[in-house]
């Protein structure tokens, strides 16, 4: 009978063993695959709207833009002089501050500006702005500092004012770069693609005989 006893209780031990559910915080790598893809969707969309001006407001300063240039407006104690300001413009790096105290900013700007066309003054002895000129005065910045947070560039407004000062000419020539930098963005046809798509059609339409089947037209 301690045999039969013996051997009915192994029996369930291994029983148990085998029908024992898995430890809750065991997570398979189908799980952790799909949070991993989540987490990253999430990085995807965390692009920022701009502010008013075309850029972003910081906790320290505020920087807004132009295509031609970057203006960043720095908040400093009233009585502030000239003297008091800490200021280094290169191509791609600026450090802004004030005398015995951290620097403010201190890094490499997000695309290059040219420096000899730069210059900062202090307004009413409580603020320091600063207006940098860009180097490519086609494209908008998606954020001041490498690894600052980065502005949606789809959702920037450019002035209509500042369009209307221009001759004709140069005002259809920068519309033209902006229609297509927004395409480009969007992963459509730039305006001379555009163009080129609507010569081809009309030329198939007049020569209907012809084999075309060669010809791969861009969507």
């Amino acid at each position: 009978m301690a045999i039969i006893s013996d051997f009915q209780e192994e029996q369930t031990e291994t029983q148990t063993k085998v029908t024992a559910p898995p430890s809750e915080s065991s997570s398979s790598p189908k799980v952790e695959k799909t949070k991993a893809k989540e987490e990253d969707d999430k990085g995807k969309g965390s692009k920022l709207v701009p502010n008013k001006g075309n850029g972003l407001d910081m906790e320290k300063y505020s920087w807004t833009q132009s295509l031609q240039e970057v203006t960043i407006v720095i908040p400093v104690p009233a009585g502030t002089k000239s003297r008091d300001v800490v200021y280094q413009a290169k191509a791609k790096h600026l450090k802004f501050g004030l005398k015995g105290q951290p620097a403010i900013i201190n890094g490499e700007l997000f695309k290059s500006i040219m420096p000899d066309d730069c210059l900062w003054s202090i307004e009413d002895q409580s603020a320091v702005s600063i207006l940098l000129t860009k180097q490519d005065q086609t494209d908008w910045w998606k954020s001041l500092m490498k690894g600052d947070p980065e502005i949606d560039t789809q959702k920037v407004e450019p002035e209509p004012s500042k369009l209307s000062d221009l001759d004709s000419e140069t005002r259809a020539t920068i519309e033209k770069m902006m229609f297509d930098q927004r395409q480009k963005q969007m992963g459509r046809p730039t305006s001379d693609e555009m163009q080129q798509q609507e010569l081809m059609k009309k030329f198939m339409e007049q020569n209907p005989n012809m084999d075309f089947s060669k010809v791969k037209m861009m969507q």
